[in-house]
This record gives structure tokens, sequence and C-alpha cells, in this order.
């Protein structure tokens, strides 16, 4: 009686516990995705990203061009791992606006050009570089007008050259429209900046908060020329009056050695209906939706046509054999194997050690670890956590993934080994080399590129410091975890065999086609489910563009998974059937070649689509990044298709009696 009314003690006071909390906060919002609120009059700084063009993929800082500087100095807003990989470089600008207070204000004069500032700026601008405005969160936006149709942008442009003219001129001059929502909430109260940490809605005290909510950003940018003499003289942030765009040759900026730059801008604040939870919509509008959904129609008859065939193989072929093969006593089982011919004649050898077999366990755990972060990560953007407005959150949360489920990848290889090998010896080396096959491999490349980065002066190289804080994390987290997981591996009982190997290796008679031909080809078909979406992936990262459909990415990675377990099964069997018991490896490149597809079709697209990339350093970046992406999907679909078929054959043959 007494333990049982302590319980129920511990359990209501946990629950007033639990009460309690929920009555100080109200809830917590994803970092950078949540709302402020702003009074009439309150001042809001804008933050400027790193230059960045799709000629060059080289993001460089903004304050590399001779721009106006904030008055307190330069400060760097905190980035996480994802932002520093992706060559963000977030800092403070001298840009103010005030809540509802429309005005065109002075923000600074240069010193007279110097020879290295006009050529950078010269360069830049032929280079399409665009510069990357932050307001509340929001990325400045704007459009143009390209043979009658409206194209929208991110970001402005450094400077634009005319067709009429051989001469350079420099944006100075901005016109902001920034959309605003009227917001009335009873009795909450906004802590936090709206960009950074953690925001929590808590109750106030039984008044009425209202503001205002900023919900798009928008700019026309302009050249306009100036008299240094007269703009000296103004101070910072004093009133212009208001300038009209685009003005003429004669009356813009030109980019011009011992010329001084005067740089100004204006701001509209105008009242919208959009709301703040769907802000982010205009930049996240879909293209091509039709597009999408022929992908998927035609990812799924590939599926119904390879489920076809699997379905005779094991239904028809199979079961009729095997069915046939049980009715027999022994004494005829015994004469029809001598007439047997097919995968029944393998069962001997059918599980015999392949070559490089701690290869093979070590591909294979790599790939498991790599298909766990894709599946978690797209669920959890389908779901919608993983939000635009927190820039470098996706990346991050597939490095953390990554490390956190090398005690996955430990776990499947050294019991593959154990399989294979009949024991636990060298199950350490088996762990190390799981730990650092795929990180190496990017480290090497990753750290080639840095270097031809570190060359160009780019803010996409990676810092010395945070190589050491990817190097902590790989040998702190993931190595770690992945011997756990390997000895947990060594606990676990080996998967048992359902035949006998021979000692002596039967001999596999002469094929009429090369074996890696039939391997090459299958890879065709996850590669038809896959190719449409990989040109939108590509374009949001070549080309600057949102990618936010994740829900057909969920899709599409979910006929692919399909596509490459039926390839694999399928293509394993006929190998069995031409009495080919050396399958372990063509089952893995069956549905990994399709990595090899998505190489050339990289490559395809750099020359037809991404025609506007200059320069040998931007293409080796090109072709390196891509390079990554596509020994991570071989991994990921051979695995996929090696265990499919490992369980597969294991099926197969343990319906087959053998004394």
């Amino acid at each position: 009686m007494a333990p049982s009314l302590i319980s129920r003690t511990k359990y209501l006071a946990a629950l007033l516990f639990l009460a309690l909390i929920l009555q100080t906060c109200n809830g917590f919002y994803l970092p950078g995705s949540y709302m402020h609120t702003y009074s009439n009059g309150d001042e809001i700084y804008a933050k400027v990203n790193s230059l960045t063009s799709i000629e060059t993929e080289l993001p460089f800082s903004y304050y590399s061009l001779p721009y106006c500087k904030p008055q307190g100095g330069i400060k760097k807003s905190a980035e996480n791992l994802g932002e520093l990989l992706m060559g963000d470089q977030i800092d403070n600008s001298p840009y103010r606006f005030r809540m509802n207070v429309n005005e065109s204000v002075y923000l600074c004069t240069t010193p007279p050009l110097s020879e290295n500032e006009v050529k950078l700026l010269k360069q830049r601008t032929h280079d399409l570089y665009q510069v990357n405005m932050i307001l509340d969160n929001l990325p400045v936006m704007r459009f143009t007008n390209q043979n009658g149709v409206k194209i929208q942008w991110t970001g402005f442009p450094v400077g634009y050259t005319p067709p009429s003219s051989n001469d350079d001129f420099i944006i100075n001059h901005l016109k902001f429209k920034v959309f605003i929502h009227e917001y009335e909430g009873a009795g909450v109260e906004i802590i936090g900046t709206g960009e950074e940490g953690m925001g929590v809605i808590s109750e106030a005290d039984k008044k009425k908060a209202s503001g205002y909510e900023i919900v798009g950003f928008e700019v026309v940018p302009c050249s306009v020329k100036y008299d240094p003499e007269k703009m000296t003289k103004l101070h910072t942030y004093d009133s212009i009056k208001t300038v009209s765009c685009p003005q003429e040759l004669e009356n813009s900026q030109i980019i011009r050695e011992r010329e001084r730059v005067s740089f100004t801008y204006e701001v509209e604040f105008l009242k919208s209906n959009v709301r703040w939870p769907s802000r982010w919509d205009a930049y996240l509008k879909m293209e091509g939706a039709r597009v999408h959904w022929f992908s998927i129609l035609n990812s799924l008859m590939v599926i119904f046509f390879l489920a076809g065939i699997v379905f005779v193989i094991f239904l028809r072929t199979v079961r009729r054999d095997l069915a046939r093969y049980e009715e027999l006593d022994k004494e005829a089982q015994a004469q029809m194997n001598e007439e047997l011919s097919g995968w029944k004649l393998v069962v001997g050898d059918v599980f015999r050690e392949p070559n490089h077999s701690k290869l093979l366990c070590v591909m294979v755990a790599d790939g498991v670890q790599i298909t766990g972060m894709a599946v978690v990560t797209i669920v959890f953007a389908a779901l919608g956590f993983m939000s635009p407005a927190s820039r470098g959150m996706l990346l991050t949360g597939m490095i953390l993934l990554y490390l956190f489920l090398g005690i996955a990848a430990g776990y499947v290889g050294v019991r593959m080994w154990r399989t294979i090998k009949g024991s636990s010896e060298g199950w350490r080396s088996v762990s190390w080399s799981i730990a650092c096959f795929f990180p190496g491999i990017v480290f090497v490349i990753l750290t080639v590129l840095n270097f031809i980065l570190w060359g160009s002066k780019s803010t996409g190289a990676i810092p010395i410091s945070l190589y050491f804080v990817l190097l902590s994390l790989w040998f702190c987290i993931s190595v770690p975890l992945t011997l756990l997981g390997g000895l947990l591996g060594t606990r676990a009982e080996p998967i048992e065999y359902p035949v006998r190997t021979n000692q002596i290796p039967r001999e596999i008679p002469p094929h009429k086609y090369p074996s890696w031909l039939l391997v090459l080809g299958a890879g065709t078909l996850p590669f038809g489910t896959l190719f449409i979406e990989l040109f939108f992936i590509l374009s949001s990262i070549w080309l600057g563009r949102f990618y936010y459909v994740f829900g057909f990415l969920l899709v599409v990675f979910t006929l692919l998974v399909i596509v490459c377990a039926e390839v694999s099964v399928v293509l394993t069997y006929m190998h069995l059937c031409v009495e080919d018991w050396m399958w372990w490896w063509k089952a893995f490149y069956a549905s990994g070649s399709v990595a090899l597809y998505v190489f050339l079709y990289s490559i395809n697209y750099l020359v037809f689509d991404l025609r506007s990339l200059s320069g040998s350093v931007s293409a080796t970046l090109y072709l390196g990044y891509s390079l990554i992406m596509a020994i991570a999907i071989m991994l990921s679909t051979g695995t996929i298709g090696f265990l499919t078929s490992f369980y597969f054959v294991h099926y197969l043959f343990s319906s087959v009696k053998i004394d």
C-alpha cells in the first residue's frame, strides 16, 4: 500500500512540475523562424551576406569592395556549421530602416577609387556578382522584365555594363520597399531578435501588444552620379532628394580611377495582407509542378515493370522449381542434381567469401550511414522542420546525423564481417576503416578544393579553425560511435548461411556478354527515376534558386529505393541462372552504377546548363563537389541493392534441401 501511495505521489508531482513548465513557457520556435514585431520608429539594420555569382561560384566578402562601412565597425553574425561550409559570411551594414518612416538617406562618399579597387569592381561586375542583403531574416528580392516575362531574383548586381557602352557603372543608389503587416496579439510578449537564438513566447500582464511584422523586402537598384563636393558636406543618414530610376547613362556613376562614389538609398514602407507565416511563399514558389509529377509517374512505370519481372521470378520460376524439387525422394533428387542447370547448381558456392570482402563490408556500412542520414533529413525537411529561414540548418543537420549514425554503420559492417569470416577477428580494423573511408575521401577532395579557394581569396574557403572543428567531430564523435557499433556487432548473432560451402570452388562457365556490361546497363533504370529531380537540385545549388519541394523529393527517393532493390534482385538472379556465383560485388554495383550516370549528367549540366560558368577554377570546384555527390549516391544505392540481394539469395537457398 505504501509503495503504491509513494508512486502515485511521485506521478502527481511530475504532472504538477510539467504543468508549471507549460504555464511558464507557451512554446518554442525553431531558430531563425519565429516572429519579431516592431513599433513605429523602431530602428532595424539590414545585414549583408557574401557576394555570389553563378558565373564563378566563388563567394567573396561584401566589404572586399569599397562599400560604406557601419559606424561602429564591421561585426560578423554568429554562424552555424552549415553556413560556414557554404561560404556564407553575414556582416552588419550601415543600411538603417525606421519602422513606418519613408525616407531618402545619404550614407557615405568613398575616397578616390584606386587602380586596384577599379579593377576589382570591374571584374565583379563582369562576373555578374550579386549583393545579398537581409532584413529581419528575409533576403532582398528584385524583379526584372525579360521579353515580357517577369523574373524574380534574390540580391542585386554590383554593377552593370550597358549594351550600348563599353563603360561599367556601379550600383550606388537603392530604392527599398519593405512590406509590413500589422499584428495584434492579446497577452503576447516577444523575447528575442527574430534572427538569432531560441525564441520564447510568454504571457504578459493582461496587456495588449501590437506592432508591425516584416513580410516582404524588395529593391530597385540604380546608378546615380552625384557631385562629390556637395555630398561630402552631408553626414551619414542626412536626408536627400528622391531619385527616379533608371537614370540616363550620362547621369549614372561610372567605374573609373580617381572617381569618388556616393552611396544613397530610399525606403518605402507598404502595408501588406500577407501574414508572417506566409512571408517565405514568394521565395519558395514551386515552378514546374507538372514536371515533378511526370518524374514520379515515369518512376512508377519503371517500378511496375521491374515488379512484374520479380513477381515472375518468385511465383513462377523459383516456387515451381522448388515444389518439383521437394516432391522427389532422395535418390530422385540425386539423379535430378546431375541434370540440373541454373541457380541450383551453385548451391555449394553461392555464399563463398567474395574478393576484397573487407572493402565490401566497409562500403556497405558507409552506405547504411549515408542512406540513414538522407532518409531522416528528407523526412524532417518534408515535414517542415528544415526552414529556409534557418540558413545552413539543412547542412548542419545532415552532418550531425551522419556523425551519430556511425553506430549503425559500425554494427552493420562488423556483423556482415562476422557473417562472411565466421569470427570477430579483425573487427577493430573494419570499424576504423568504416569511420575513415567515406569521410576520408570527402576530406581529401575538400582540402584540394579549399587550397583553390584560398588561392582565390574566397569566403567559400574553410577557415583553419573550422578544419579543427570538423576533425574534432570526426575523431571525437564519429569514430568512437562507429567503434561502439562495431562492438555491438561482435555481440550480435552472425547471419547463418542456409547451405554449406564446398571446399573447391565451381568453375564459372564463359558468358556471351561481359558481366560489367549488364551491371552498367542496370544503373540506367534507377537514374531514370532520379534525373528530373536531379535537375532541380543542381539548379538550386549552382543557380542560387531555393529548393523546397521536399515532399516530391521524399516520393522520388522512396521510388529510387524500390527501383534499386528490384534491379539488383533481377540482375543477381540472372547471374545465378548462368551459374555465376560471384554475385556479391555485382549486386552492389548493379544499383550503385547509377552514380556513374549522375556524374555524367553533372558534366552535361555543366556544359549545357551552366554555360555562364567561367574559368577553370569554377569548373574544378563544380566537378569536385559533383564527385563527392556521386560517391555518396554510389555507396547509398549500392548498399540498398546489395542488402536486398543478400536477403533474396538467403531466402532462395534456404528453401533448398541439402543433405
